[in-house]
């Protein structure tokens, strides 16, 4: 009985995840609309315009900032707390 019961939360489960990668395109619902454009904007962006992430928000980074273990020099700044 355990059996049939975890085989039927596991085919449960992955019918559910099978539904995660279905792709169309982006559509307002009926009666609904897509906000107005921006002040100044001469045009209105569509539902996958709005979705894109701009470059500000995730930059990609293709330069390593250090190349190996370096020692830090002295911080004259760097001082412990004052009680």
């Amino acid at each position: 009985m355990r059996r049939i019961a975890t085989a039927t939360g596991l085919l449960l489960a992955v019918l559910a995840l099978a539904g995660c990668g279905n792709r169309r395109e982006l559509k307002p619902l009926a009666g609904a609309e897509l906000p107005a454009p921006g002040y100044g904007q001469g045009y209105r962006p569509s539902a996958d315009d709005l979705l894109a992430v701009p470059v500000q928000a995730a930059p990609a980074r293709n330069v390593e900032l250090r190349q190996r273990s370096e020692d830090r020099e002295d911080d004259p700044y760097d001082l412990p707390p004052e009680n």
